[in-house]
């Protein structure tokens, strides 16, 4: 069975470290990275099937790398993953196909719902 290859992009190790074994506890095949341009070379060689993009980052922020993803892939699924309360899109980014905004302060719960929400949203490849 193919598993649903997510990726996980946050520059703060320990998040990544929990946030990674819970979404791969939940059945998920995980893929990290720690920064913008570690996720864009993912989704480059076709290695993602849903994105969890941290908003806030150094060098390229979630924003910057999701518009370069978006000239890679725009359907791809993308879960906002940020600080910022209420899960409520964040300004600027009307137009980059974001499917869901999760508050990283009900990250576990919230983002087990949204992951399951989107697997009906990743485009199938030919077998």
């Amino acid at each position: 069975m193919n598993k649903i290859r997510v990726l996980l992009v946050d520059d703060e190790p320990d998040l990544l470290l929990v946030m990674s074994k819970t979404i791969e506890s939940w059945g998920y095949r995980l893929i990290q990275a720690s920064n913008g341009r570690e996720a864009i070379a993912i989704v480059t060689d076709n290695k993602a099937d849903i994105i969890i993009l941290d908003y806030l980052m150094p060098d390229l922020d979630g924003i910057d790398t999701l518009r370069e993803i978006r000239k890679i892939n725009a359907k791809i699924p993308v879960i906002m993953f940020s600080a910022h309360q209420g899960g409520v899109p964040i300004k600027g980014t009307e137009n980059l196909g974001i499917n869901v905004f999760v508050p990283k302060s009900s990250a576990e719960s919230t983002l087990r719902i949204a992951i399951s929400m989107l697997e009906n949203k990743i485009e199938k490849k030919p077998a």
